[in-house]
């Protein structure tokens, strides 16, 4: 229940919100992140890159991104989060979302997982959008999840 009022409250309050942006290096942020993150024994595996972010806003992104992907692929899953031309992608390889669904999971309230509260998707579609990226959600080459996030510039 407190994990549910936490994110609703941070959904509410900042999910549209964020500070000035700054260039901010996705692989030392990403890495920030999966400290805060209990990853039990996933993997992360980042490549250097910059993107133009609130640097606390970005962290939580990620932030979000690995509990999903630990939630849904296991303790044992790898996440690789890598730059890209027109922004940056993380990926995971999980079992995936099968198409009908990818649009579904960035609505809040809207979980998969038994224990979920819903709320982590929607919590990085609204960020991502606060800073004027688009998100998609597609295959990952090896299967899994692939988030694509894409700047307006791109």
């Amino acid at each position: 229940m407190r994990t549910l009022i936490d994110d609703l409250l941070r959904l509410a309050r900042e999910g549209r919100v964020v500070g000035d942006a700054e260039p901010v290096g996705i692989a030392e942020t990403a890495r920030r992140a999966w400290r805060i993150v209990d990853t039990a024994d996933a993997t992360l595996s980042v490549a250097d890159g910059t993107v133009d972010a609130d640097p606390e806003r970005l962290c939580e992104l990620f932030e979000n991104l690995f509990r999903n992907a630990i939630e849904h692929a296991g303790d044992g899953v790898t996440v690789r989060v890598e730059p890209t031309d027109g922004g940056f992608v993380v990926a995971d390889d999980g079992p995936g979302v099968p198409p009908a669904r990818r649009e579904d999971v960035f609505e809040a309230g809207v979980s998969t997982a038994d224990d979920g509260t819903g709320f982590g998707l929607a919590i990085v579609r609204r960020i991502a959008e606060a800073h004027g990226w688009s998100v998609t959600l597609e295959d990952g080459e090896n299967g899994g999840a692939r988030f694509r996030f894409e700047t307006a510039s791109a």
